[in-house]
């Protein structure tokens, strides 16, 4: 166990996921504040089939050739969701899961594929499916990690900017903020704060990491900076817990450890958040009734 603690590689690895769920929780909670938890799950399962056709052309598992395949996947999928939206009568919710059972089905089809003709190079693929951040070499880390910092700079030094165009999007048109260009922007950072975590945390799981620590961070808070805050802190832990649990044994994926890690926090959240948990509405409500009785008895 000490080994794999003072192990370099393991270490990399592990800040990585620490900075990737930072960035997910904070990307997260833009994702619930439009309304799009679903956009990021059916970006991530879209993800797949372009990291097999990145494989495919390469014959490598070179992660920067299969992340860029993964974001234009994914970029792909956000466009038809998109159309299919506005120039159709079909609900925005139905196009993401048409987009999403499409290409992940067509992704499951490619792996099938590589694994025949792959000549022993596929080894591992599958991993992209539920995350094995194990196998991730030191490389791999710095670019994951690199890429989850930028992410989050970017929020961070145009936070106001985020702010306006979240909430109101109108007031920030006549701010002179470039709405359409933020709008974008932001289907963009989701597209590569996803793509950079499907090794570690895998497409079908990578949603639960951008979704999971924000919604538990609205539990403590009604300010929207410490929001963002919390959600950074809460990914950051998940990604950490889950990354250490999975290194301790052979071939256990790492997806489902950071899950379970977020739902753990997340429960905790629900009953003892500060805000909205559901023992402090409780103490509220029967504080509530407590003055009220006393308040009717003094009136009689």
């Amino acid at each position: 166990m000490a080994d794999i603690l003072l192990s370099s590689n393991f270490q990399w690895v592990f800040v990585s996921a620490v900075m990737l769920g930072m960035a997910a929780g904070m990307m997260g909670t833009m994702s619930n504040l439009r309304k799009q938890g679903l956009m990021s799950d059916a970006i991530s399962h879209a993800a797949l089939p372009g990291v097999m056709i990145a494989f495919l052309m390469t014959g490598e598992k070179d992660l920067m050739f299969l992340i860029i395949g993964a974001g234009l996947s994914g970029l792909i999928a956000a466009c038809l969701i998109q159309g299919i939206h506005q120039s159709t009568r079909i609900k925005e919710d139905a196009a993401m899961g048409i987009v999403l059972s499409v290409f992940f089905g067509g992704g499951i089809m490619l792996l099938t594929i590589a694994n025949q003709v792959g000549q022993g190079k596929q080894s591992g693929l599958d991993g992209f499916i539920f995350g094995q951040a194990a196998s991730m070499i030191r490389s791999d880390a710095m670019i994951m990690g690199v890429l989850a910092i930028i992410v989050m700079l970017v929020i961070v030094f145009r936070f106001k900017e985020w702010k306006v165009v979240l909430f109101d999007p109108n007031h920030a048109k006549m701010m002179g903020i470039p709405v359409k260009f933020y709008e974008s922007f932001y289907t963009f950072l989701l597209v590569v704060t996803i793509v950079i975590g499907i090794q570690a945390v895998g497409v079908i799981l990578m949603a639960a990491l951008l979704i999971i620590p924000s919604v538990s961070a609205r539990y403590w808070t009604h300010s929207l900076l410490i929001m963002f805050v919390l959600s950074a802190v809460f990914g950051g832990i998940s990604g950490g817990l889950g990354t250490l649990i999975s290194a301790f044994g052979e071939g256990l994926p790492t997806g489902p450890f950071i899950v379970v890690s977020s739902s753990v926090i997340f429960l905790v959240s629900l009953f003892l958040g500060s805000k909205n948990g559901l023992w402090i509405q409780r103490m509220k409500l029967s504080k509530y009734k407590s003055l009220k009785s006393s308040h009717d008895v003094k009136e009689d």
